[in-house]
């Protein structure tokens, strides 16, 4: 580990221009010393050149290739080479603000018991439209990852600044292709990380119209790694012991059994069997909840898990 070394891991697939510019942002970083290392996961255009180009042009990057294994594979490859005391993931179609670096790593320097620095995220839509305010959750000041991580993950990937230590604590990313930063995060918080609040703008996420696997139809395969995603998250809050009636056990509670009627709808049995176990014991129910659940558990044994799924699925649609 390089003492005060940043290290920036972008993982990329076919996005050659988005890749530039996220590159020169952090080239354009009032912060040194930093590195850079670009995990092409698979391209198919002219993406590899353009890495090439651009390490033939800068002397921080460095650049690795490997057969398409999705975005947290290649993060994770990224993280094993990076030699930084900070870990920055960057997507390659998001942009880093100027001062990033610079007031995110005085941020953890003042406040040494805290693991993560986090700021405001800018949101630019596909039509050049800018939110005015902070996107999300960003704008507020949140001491801790979880609980709160149970109702969304609040920040976007480029917003964050780890330490490296927390990164290697955390382990491997997995090879999910949905949700895998979510869960990625949760296993952050599960070993208690501390945040530093930095109340600037850090980063830009921007809409377009290119490929994103955010984006995608309503199938087994999607569904299946939700269903991983949810179920890898409800351990690490469990790990974290966190109370079952708090306000977010309750809310994660009702996306697991969302998620486990709409794998029954796409014929994942299994799964939406044990979503809906875990959903029924994530967090306490009132009397209401537990007639809900009753019946759906009886029309799942009626008709079958799917069936159930289905009628649910389309009950949700209509309403």
């Amino acid at each position: 580990m390089v003492e005060g070394l940043v290290s920036t891991i972008i993982p990329v697939h076919n996005r050659a221009k988005l890749l530039r510019e996220a590159v020169e942002s952090v080239m354009a970083q009032s912060y040194r010393p930093i590195e850079i290392i670009i995990v092409d996961d698979g391209s198919t255009d002219d993406t590899p050149a353009v890495i090439k180009a651009l390490a033939d042009r800068h002397k921080e990057i460095r650049f690795f290739r490997q057969a398409n294994q999705g975005p947290g594979v290649a993060r994770e490859t990224g993280r094993k080479a990076a030699r930084g005391e900070y870990i920055q993931y960057l997507d390659s179609d998001d942009l880093l603000l100027a001062d990033k670096f610079t007031n995110q790593v005085s941020a953890l320097k003042q406040n040494v018991d805290c693991m993560v620095a986090y700021g405001m995220t800018r949101f630019r839509h596909a039509d050049g439209r800018v939110e005015p305010g902070a996107w999300k959750r960003s704008g507020e000041r949140i001491e801790t990852m979880f609980p709160s991580f149970l109702q969304s993950r609040w920040w976007d990937t480029p917003n964050p600044l780890y330490r490296a230590s927390i990164c290697n604590q955390a382990g491997p990313w997995t090879g999910l292709r949905l949700e895998e930063d979510w869960e990625y995060d949760c296993r952050i918080a599960a070993k208690g990380a501390r945040l530093a609040y930095v109340p600037e703008f850090v980063c830009e996420v921007r809409d377009h119209a290119a490929h994103r696997l955010s984006r995608g139809g309503y199938n087994a395969e999607r569904m299946k790694q939700r269903s991983q995603a949810h179920q890898l998250i409800h351990k690490h809050a469990m790990d974290a012991r966190i109370p079952l009636d708090t306000e977010e056990m309750k809310h994660f509670s009702r996306e697991l059994f969302l998620l486990a009627r709409q794998c029954g709808a796409v014929g994942l049995i299994e799964d939406a069997k044990r979503l809906f176990d875990l959903s029924t014991g994530a967090s306490t129910l009132n009397y209401r909840e537990k007639g809900k659940y009753f019946l759906y558990q009886a029309l799942a044994n009626l008709v079958g898990w799917d069936r159930a799924g289905k009628i649910s699925v389309y009950m949700d649609q209509i309403k």
